[in-house]
């Protein structure tokens, strides 16, 4: 190994350091809640080694959304594998979501973070900017599955397949937004199952795809 490449991965094994600390913290204390001297204590680094690597604490939590979108992705791509039609593929991406998000809460929140604020993309080497690659990259594995049951006749064929996996990640990330943060509410004030509404949500979204 070259001394140049050392250093590499010298410099990529402390960047990875510095996420995992984050990590820690974001996750137990909250993202608000923390801060980047914490983030140093924790890391056993300097404060100004950290903004070697990270310009502030919101880009160093969009590399924590980065794992999370990459992990993801990775379990759509499992559940891709599974089912016999385009149309249960997707419906097995969407269940994938759902065990994400509860396996997951943490990366779940950030993505969140990341979705619905407004961030700059016009650094084309910032984290933020790999959030929206990652992103894509995620989002592609829904479009394979429409498209899939495009061809097998499962899913209409008049339907633009991007358009149609951005609407089932918005309708999805709703769905799993409500049912956390409104779940006990529902449940109590309305009498609803929050398992009712997950399913009359799926269903509702395989008729609606459904030739």
């Amino acid at each position: 190994m070259g001394i140049a490449e050392r250093k590499e991965r010298e410099r990529e094994q402390k960047r990875n350091d510095i996420i995992d600390a984050a990590e820690r913290l974001f996750f137990s204390k909250g993202f608000g809640n923390t801060t980047m001297d914490e983030v140093a204590k924790e890391a056993e680094f300097s404060k100004g080694t950290l903004y070697l690597y990270f310009k502030s604490k919101e880009d160093l939590y969009l590399a924590i959304t980065i794992r999370g979108l990459a992990l993801l992705e990775e379990s759509f791509r499992k559940a891709i594998q599974i089912g016999r039609t385009g149309l249960e593929k997707v419906k097995n991406i969407g269940e994938a979501y759902l065990e994400f998000a509860s396996k997951y809460p943490d990366y779940f929140n950030a993505m969140i973070y990341y979705e619905s604020n407004e961030l700059d993309l016009q650094d084309a080497e910032s984290n933020a900017q790999a959030c929206e690659m990652q992103g894509m990259k995620t989002l592609q594995v829904v479009v394979e599955a429409v498209m899939i049951g495009m061809q097998d006749g499962s899913i209409r064929d008049d339907l633009d397949p991007m358009l149609v996996a951005t609407v089932l990640w918005g309708n999805s990330t709703g769905i799993i937004t409500i049912t956390t943060l409104r779940g006990e509410h529902l449940r109590e004030q309305h009498g609803m199952n929050i398992e009712d509404v997950v399913a009359t949500s799926f269903e509702m979204t395989m008729r609606a795809l459904q030739k």
